[in-house]
């Protein structure tokens, strides 16, 4: 329902989640813009602000991240955004997802907003495609044994999108309640012909893998991935909001990158968050970020043997790029509703 040409007035497209939905947006395309944005990142085309977090004083039950990013390379003269998505854990109890998220989309020439739109499906693919971002420059190509450590979340497209890029003959999944490693593997198999097994552990899911996810939703920090779990060659990515990381599982990795140094520095959230409040990892120590990697100025993976690690905490960009995929492919199919905002 376009506003006349003739109408008076600024408008804006709000996209609802079944709207977002019925555009049918395929793993694909969010790949591909996702995998773009990166490589501008690298090439310093976009702007980029470390994530903030509001803590409501609620019990500690969740805070929201605020996410800011610029993107030059989209559309006519760039696109802005600004993402706010809760993590609230408990959520599940509700019958609500973890991660809630709304993401606005404005005009960088005038500051004129051109989108609301639920930006839950686009925080969830738009950390998978990075994961299989990470992994088609830094897996080994023959990779064949995924293990996946958490069943919420990102965990679908994670999977999935993985199992798209690769041959794989197994996917390992657990999570810590039976019942949600067991709807999740049934949620799988439903989506791909991958044999997926259930493991009770996060050392039987790891142990001996190729690519390593660690996407748990931990509440205390406990170390379910070390050293002893990661053989020569595997690619690893953690990402639990509360670490669920060894602090010796550095030692053993060849190469470490991250989305964006200034973002892993930032805030007291992450996986290797010890890690670099420590020293541990550092500008010294750090391989490079992702974007030096896709736009080809620094090689990714150079040896079958190598171990390398990907930490990435989840850049705005991304939301702005895959934000502005949904609402590009909105305006010519005509979907969403459009709001009168002066």
């Amino acid at each position: 329902m376009h506003p006349h040409p003739q109408q008076e007035g600024i408008w804006l497209r709000f996209l609802s989640g079944p709207d977002v939905e019925e555009l049918g947006i395929g793993q694909a395309e969010i790949i591909d813009a996702v995998e773009q944005v990166v490589a501008a990142h690298g090439r310093g085309e976009t702007v980029f602000e470390p994530r903030t977090h509001l803590v409501p004083n609620n019990g500690g039950i969740g805070h929201f991240n605020v996410l800011r990013g610029h993107v030059a390379t989209l559309g006519e003269h760039g696109v802005s955004g600004v993402k706010v998505v809760g993590d609230f854990v408990p959520n599940f109890q509700l019958g609500l997802p973890s991660e809630l998220a709304l993401l606005t989309l404005y005009d960088p020439t005038t500051g004129v907003p051109r989108a609301i739109i639920d930006a839950t499906f686009i925080t969830e693919a738009r950390t998978g495609a990075m994961t299989a971002v990470g992994a088609r420059h830094l897996a080994r190509p023959d990779a064949r044994i995924l293990g996946h450590v958490g069943a919420r979340g990102t965990a679908f497209s994670n999977v999935t999108m993985l199992d798209a890029l690769f041959e794989l003959d197994e996917i390992r999944v657990t999570s810590r309640r039976p019942e949600s490693r067991e709807a999740f593997a049934d949620q799988l198999r439903a989506a791909t012909d991958t044999p997926v097994r259930v493991v009770d552990t996060a050392a039987e899911a790891f142990d001996g893998a190729d690519i390593l996810v660690e996407a748990t939703r931990l509440t205390e920090p406990s170390p379910l991935l070390h050293p002893g779990l990661v053989k020569p060659g595997a690619f690893v990515v953690p990402y639990g909001t509360i670490s669920a990381v060894s602090e010796d599982l550095l030692d053993v990795m060849d190469k470490v990158v991250v989305d964006d140094w200034r973002e892993a520095r930032s805030g007291r959230f992450g996986a290797l968050r010890h890690h670099v409040d420590t020293g541990k990892l550092s500008s010294e120590t750090l391989y490079a970020e992702l974007g030096a990697v896709v736009s080809g100025q620094k090689p990714g993976r150079e040896k079958p043997q190598e171990r390398i690690l990907l930490w990435h905490r989840g850049l705005s960009i991304l939301d702005v790029a895959v934000g502005h995929l949904i609402l590009e492919r909105a305006e010519r199919g005509e979907v969403g509703t459009m709001l009168r905002y002066r």
